[in-house]
């Protein structure tokens, strides 16, 4: 798993992840995230086009620098779900814990 990009559009910081992100490159991600969070940043869309498989352990990286927005009166959506990723996502019922979108431009409007 790698970050591929960081673009700022408007408040909001539009994160591109591709790769894995499994037990081994979850922390990263999440290390990646608090980082941008710890420099004000309050506001994510996560562009998971190009990522091509996610475990239990990127899941869980997910939630938990959810909660920390959440805390922060921040917020993070996931965009641009795919196959299997977007099949991970359906059925652990993250869809009705962080807001999914299309694509890019549909969660920054």
């Amino acid at each position: 798993m790698k970050i591929i990009s960081k673009d700022a559009s408007g408040d909001t910081m539009v994160v591109s992840v591709n790769g894995r992100m499994d037990a081994a490159s979850a922390p990263d991600f999440e290390k990646n995230m608090q980082e941008m969070i710890d420099s004000g940043k309050r506001a994510f869309a996560v562009d998971l086009s190009e990522l091509e498989y996610i475990s239990s352990a990127g899941l869980r990286a997910i939630l938990s620098i959810a909660k920390r927005l959440k805390a922060l009166n921040g917020n993070l959506c996931i965009a641009s779900l795919r196959g299997p990723v977007k099949e991970v996502f359906e059925i652990s019922g993250f869809s009705s814990i962080i807001p999914i979108y299309d694509n890019v431009d549909a969660a920054l409007s």
